[in-house]
């Protein structure tokens, strides 16, 4: 059987293709011991003209669920086509839609009651061919006719770093789905948060009631994400959260439109400084940054809402554990 083969024509059954059998419950009589043999090769007729008839139809590379006979196998190698058995409906499914087949899950004609295969139903691709990966064997389907789907194959020398990686590589897709949902992406590195807490500061200040104490609290809490960006990454925080906040109330007060750029600047923590994160490519989904703001300002007002406090009970001291012991003591005495 050939491990490779160019501009290939798929074709996916659903059905199997091992040796015909009768049902049960059909009984043959045979007089003639010689006519055994020419019910067993009819049976065998009958899968090889079914072989042919996807053959023939143009198809060189079979993918079935089921079983597929030895005997028939042979045929398909001796065609040049590469035949797979036991494939899984599922990855059936997908190799059809992405190369544009059709999943036969049976050869019966309504019309004439005839079997037959249509070309209609193969898909194509411009290339398939088989490469061993680690200990297995696996077949690529290269040049999809009808999508850009790709599949990635992760390796690795354990199996706790291809777990990590799988869930990297997971989060670097769901980041890219929200991007593509939101149409609209932010600066990251702490850019945004402290955007807010200048603004909500500066606002704070043109009010003259207690809404102020509120709107500052906010502000500063904000300011949260940059530090403990910087704290995680071993630099210095407050250095760093002072310079986020002079770029971005320059950027928010300046006329100078070349100071607007400066909203972009966040942590860099590679190099411990602050830049340009809209330029450097470090970037938010902005539909995930606005449901971590709308969650943690509607938990503040939850737990503000609440009109009523429970205390946890103290840690006992030794005093306090011998003073408990001499109240039961006497309890039990009188």
């Amino acid at each position: 059987m050939p491990t490779s083969i160019e501009n290939a024509k798929i074709a996916c059954i659903a059905f199997n293709l091992n040796k015909f059998r009768l049902h049960m419950g059909i009984q043959v009589l045979v007089k003639d011991p010689a006519e055994l043999e020419a019910i067993r090769q009819k049976e065998m007729d009958f899968t090889k003209d079914r072989v042919n008839m996807i053959i023939e139809s143009g198809a060189n590379v079979v993918l079935c669920s089921g079983g597929i006979d030895d005997f028939a196998l042979k045929y398909f190698v001796e065609a040049g086509v590469i035949a797979l058995r036991r494939v899984s409906i599922s990855d059936m499914r997908r190799i059809a839609t992405a190369t544009g087949a059709t999943v036969v899950t049976n050869l019966s004609d309504y019309e004439t009651s005839d079997e037959k295969f249509e070309a209609s139903n193969l898909g194509s691709c411009s290339l398939v061919q088989e490469k061993r990966i680690g200990d297995y064997d696996h077949i690529f389907f290269e040049g999809l006719a009808e999508t850009n789907c790709q599949t990635i194959v992760i390796r690795g020398a354990n199996e706790y770093f291809l777990d990590e990686v799988d869930r990297s590589l997971h989060d670097s897709l769901c980041v890219v789905k929200r991007i593509l949902e939101s149409n609209a992406i932010v600066t990251g590195g702490g850019a945004v948060e402290t955007s807010l807490s200048v603004y909500l500061d500066d606002f704070a200040r043109t009010l003259e009631s207690r809404e102020l104490l509120a709107i500052s609290e906010v502000a500063e809490s904000l300011l949260i994400i940059p530090k403990t960006l910087a704290i995680n990454a071993a630099l210095d925080a407050t250095d760093l959260v002072a310079k986020l906040k002079v770029f971005h109330h320059a950027s928010q007060t300046a006329e100078d439109q070349s100071k607007k750029e400066l909203k972009h600047y966040g942590l860099d923590l590679i190099n411990g400084k602050c830049r340009n994160n809209m330029i450097a490519g470090v970037l938010e989904p902005a539909i995930s940054k606005v449901k971590s703001l709308k969650f943690a300002i509607e938990a503040a007002i939850a737990i503000l809402r609440v009109d009523d406090m429970i205390k946890i009970a103290p840690k006992l001291t030794e005093e306090d554990k011998m003073r408990l012991a001499q109240q039961q003591a006497a309890a039990q005495g009188q």
